[in-house]
């Protein structure tokens, strides 16, 4: 299985150096917007044919690891250090 980390790529030259998938111009902040205004795969792949459902679910997880690392950093920084 590949990893979200094979997928979701950062260029500073593309979408001001927000993640994209691959190649393209589609942020992870574009696709968890789509998803939250209850937008299914299949619509989001018909509006953008470049992506596929990988492409989605990397975009899940690039999201909830960076979430993960929000609140690792958070607690270390005011519960630990304190």
């Amino acid at each position: 299985m590949e990893s979200y980390k094979d997928i979701i790529k950062i260029n500073p030259l593309k979408r001001f150096g927000h993640p994209c998938v691959r190649d393209t111009r589609s942020s992870v902040y574009d696709m968890l917007a789509w998803l939250s205004k209850g937008m299914s795969n299949a619509e989001i792949i018909e509006d953008s044919p470049e992506l596929t459902e990988t492409d989605i679910n990397a975009c899940l997880e690039n999201a909830a690891d960076r979430e993960r690392t929000v609140q690792v950093a958070f607690y270390f920084k005011y519960a630990v250090c304190r």
